[in-house]
C-alpha cells in the first residue's frame, strides 16, 4: 500500500485493552458485595460511564455518578500503567515504519491520562509524531474530525493517510475524511466483523499481515 501517514486508534487496534472496562465493572460490583456476570460487565463495558452508573444505581450502589465516574477513572489509570499490553506485533510494525520515514499519529478516545502510560510503559510512546483525542477534536469518531486533526498535525493530505481502526464507526469515519481504512480485528468487535469488511478497505487479523 502506498501511503506516508499512518494513524492508529488506541484501544483493541494497538493495544489489547477492552477486556479492562469489564474488569473494572466487576471489580467495583464486587468491592460492594453484588454479584455481577462475565456477560453483565461486557454490556456494562460497552456503554458510557453515566449510563454504566445509572445500571449501576438500579443494583443498589449508593455513590453518585461523579463518585463512580471517578472510581472507574481511577481503577482504569491503574490499568493502563501496568497491566495493558501491546497487540502482536506492534512495535515491529511501527520499526518498519519509522525506517520508511512514515509519519505515525495516534487518534483516540482515550485521554492522555490513559494513552500516554500505556504507550510509555510499552516502550512505544516515541515512534508517535503528534496525539489527537475525541475530546481536543470536539466529536466523537462518528464523525470524521479526530482524523482530520491528526493528518493536520503531521502535515499530510487526507488522500496520503492509512487509518487503522478496530469499531465500525470509526471505519466509516476515516472512510469519510477521505483516507485509506484497515480494519483490525478484535474480538469486542465481532458482531460488526462482516460490516467492518465491506466498509475497510483491507481487513487484517494480525498487524504483522502489513509486513
Amino acid at each position: 500500500m502506498n501511503f506516508s501517514a499512518a494513524i492508529f486508534d488506541l484501544d483493541g487496534t494497538i493495544i489489547d485493552s477492552n477486556t479492562v472496562w469489564a474488569k473494572i465493572d466487576k471489580i467495583i460490583l464486587n468491592k460492594r458485595g453484588i454479584p455481577c456476570s462475565d456477560d453483565f460487565a461486557e454490556k456494562l463495558s460497552s456503554m458510557t460511564y453515566e449510563n454504566a452508573a445509572e445500571e449501576m444505581h438500579k443494583l443498589g450502589v449508593k455513590e453518585s455518578t461523579e463518585e463512580l465516574i471517578k472510581e472507574f477513572n481511577d481503577l482504569a489509570v491503574q490499568e493502563y500503567q501496568k497491566n495493558i499490553i501491546l497487540k502482536a506485533h506492534v512495535h515491529e510494525y511501527f520499526d518498519l515504519l519509522k525506517n520508511k520515514g512514515i509519519k505515525i499519529a495516534l487518534a483516540t478516545a482515550s485521554p492522555e491520562i490513559l494513552y500516554k502510560p500505556v504507550l510509555m510503559r510499552n516502550k512505544v510512546y516515541e515512534y508517535f509524531d503528534a496525539f489527537c483525542t475525541t475530546d481536543e477534536a470536539g466529536k466523537s469518531k462518528d464523525f470524521p474530525d479526530v482524523y482530520l486533526l491528526a493528518a493536520s498535525k503531521i502535515n499530510a493530505k487526507p488522500s496520503e493517510c492509512v487509518v487503522f481502526e478496530d469499531v465500525l464507526n470509526g471505519i466509516i469515519s476515516a472512510k469519510k475524511a477521505g483516507m485509506t481504512a484497515i480494519g483490525v480485528y478484535d474480538r469486542y468487535s465481532a458482531g460488526d466483523m462482516e460490516r467492518i469488511k465491506e466498509e475497510a478497505d483491507r481487513f487484517i487479523v494480525d498487524i504483522s499481515e502489513m509486513m
